[in-house]
């Protein structure tokens, strides 16, 4: 079933790590952390890339979901196998809150992801370290290791993210999340999924500007990962659907 928000609508090759990661050479544009605290994040990013994780990526525009779903996969796992949850946008909203910098985000990277969850705008390439620190952190306080299945929620959301995370994950599935825009707009007045309270990003025009945000960066994931190996997982998502039906399906097909 194709989606339906008017857009048309696997195994990333892994990667043997033996060094450093590269990071972009668009980095200039965020400041270098300290050599003390980049010794700490390299020492847990060396045992992580030993390992080259596997995940799966929740794909889905606005409120169909995901951070729900990716909350029950993170407490029961999925067809036997531990789960771990990634929720990028949640870390983003505790590193803004909480505006100290330390390893992995500078004050001038606070400033700058304030401004991104202001607006809803998408980190772009010359960005992504940030988030990379920002998930390598999360791997190592995970303890993530080649029996983990990493939840990914919120990243990546474009291609450019999605080549650049091949360094340090390996997605084996997309499960697509799919609903109409009007569908979207009653899981959100209803408060579905139980994760909209004190969310100032739902009004009407946000949520249409984060569906064109979908539908046009976003969605194109799907065929990036299909083209790649991975396994595509379709899930009709209805207004009142919840996260552990969600899951239920989710494990009986996974299962399968």
């Amino acid at each position: 079933m194709r989606p339906s928000l008017g857009i048309e609508r696997s195994r990333i090759p892994a990667v043997q790590i033996t060094g450093p990661v590269r990071r972009p050479a668009q980095n200039q544009g965020r400041p270098a952390q300290n050599q003390s605290e980049c010794a700490k994040l390299d020492r847990g990013r060396q045992e992580i890339m030993c390992e080259h994780p596997e995940a799966i990526l929740l794909l889905g525009p606005t409120s169909t979901g995901k951070t729900p779903l990716g909350q029950v996969l993170d407490e029961r796992g999925v067809a036997g196998q531990r789960c771990v949850h990634f929720d990028f946008g949640e870390n983003l909203r505790q590193i803004v809150a909480d505006g100290q910098p330390d390893e992995v985000v500078s004050r001038e990277d606070i400033e700058f992801l304030r401004g991104v969850l202001r607006t809803g705008a998408l980190l772009e390439d010359k960005d992504f370290p940030i988030a990379e620190r920002v998930l390598r952190r999360f791997l190592c306080r995970q303890g993530v290791d080649a029996g983990t299945l990493v939840v990914l929620n919120g990243l990546p959301r474009h291609a450019g993210q999605a080549s650049a995370m091949a360094d340090i994950l390996h997605v084996r599935s997309i499960v697509y999340l799919q609903c109409s825009a009007e569908t979207v707009l009653a899981r959100i007045a209803d408060n579905t999924g139980g994760d909209r309270v004190g969310r100032r990003d739902d009004q009407a025009a946000d949520v249409r500007r984060k569906l064109d945000i979908f539908a046009e960066r976003t969605a194109p994931l799907a065929d990036f990962y299909g083209a790649n190996g991975a396994h595509i997982l379709e899930l009709e998502v209805s207004a009142d659907m919840t996260p552990e039906q969600m899951w239920m399906e989710l494990d009986k097909r996974l299962r399968a």
